[in-house]
C-alpha cells in the first residue's frame, strides 16, 4: 500500500518548536515548504493539515496540534476520515535510541515509550504505520551528563547535534520522492546514506 498520510510529531507552540521532541514537525514542515505547501488549521481533526501532490504520488501532511502525548487523536480522526488503511501511515518522531545524524525508515514496532506512538497505537487500535525515526541521541551517551530523558527532549539540542540532526532531515525530505511512489527500498538506502565529505577544490600543495 502506498503512503497517503504522513505525520510529524511534535508540541505545538513557539516555547516548543526548537526543541529535540519537534524533530517530526521540522521534517513535515520543511517538506511543505519545498513544495511551497501551506498547513492549514483544521479544527476538526486538531491539525494544521495539507495535500501534497507530486509527480510520483499524493499525501496528506499533518501536523498534529494537541500535545504530543495526544496526537493520536488527530492521526485517527483524519484517517478515519479520508478512510486511510494503518499501513499507508508514515509517522516522522525523535528517536532517542539513533545518534543526531541517524536517520531510519521501519514498519511496525512498539513505542520504546514515545508517548506520541504509544497514543497514536492506541486511537488506531494496530501499530503496522509505517515510521521515519530522526536521531537526536540520548542523554547517557553524553559525557557525563545525568539529564532524565523528559527534560533531555524537551530542549534544543546543541549547536553540533543541530547540525547533524539538520541533515539528516535534508536525506529525509530528499527521500520522499521515493516514498510517494512507494519504492520503499530505494528511499530507505537514500536516508540511510550519509553524503561522503568533498575534498577541497584546491588542495594545498605537497612540500
Amino acid at each position: 500500500m502506498s503512503i497517503k498520510l504522513i505525520v510529524g510529531l511534535g508540541n505545538p507552540g513557539k516555547k516548543y518548536e526548537g526543541t529535540r521532541h519537534n524533530a517530526g514537525f521540522w521534517l513535515v514542515e520543511r517538506l511543505a515548504a519545498q513544495h511551497r505547501l501551506t498547513l492549514r488549521k483544521e479544527p476538526k481533526f486538531h491539525a494544521l493539515l495539507g495535500k501534497l501532490d507530486t509527480g510520483a504520488g499524493a499525501a496528506w501532511l499533518l501536523l498534529p496540534q494537541t500535545w504530543m502525548n495526544e496526537s493520536g487523536s488527530a492521526v485517527g480522526a483524519i484517517a478515519q476520515f479520508h478512510k486511510i488503511a494503518t499501513g499507508e501511515i508514515l509517522v516522522v518522531h525523535d528517536e532517542l535510541d539513533l545518534p543526531p545524524g541517524g536517520a531510519k525508515i521501519k514498519q511496525g514496532g512498539g513505542h520504546a515509550g514515545h508517548n506520541g506512538l504509544r497514543d497514536i497505537i492506541e486511537k488506531l487500535g494496530a501499530p503496522d504505520f509505517w515510521r521515519l525515526r530522526i536521531g537526536i541521541g540520548h542523554p547517557r551517551d553524553i559525557a557525563a551528563s545525568e539529564q532524565e530523558v523528559a527534560d533531555f527532549v524537551l530542549h534544543a539540542p546543541r549547536k553540533e547535534e543541530h547540525a547533524l540532526i539538520d541533515a539528516a532531515i535534508s536525506r529525509g525530505v530528499d527521500a520522499f520522492e521515493l516514498i510517494l511512489a512507494d519504492k520503499m527500498a530505494a528511499a530507505m538506502h537514500r536516508l540511510h546514506t550519509k553524503p561522503k565529505p568533498q575534498a577541497p577544490e584546491n588542495p594545498p600543495a605537497s612540500a
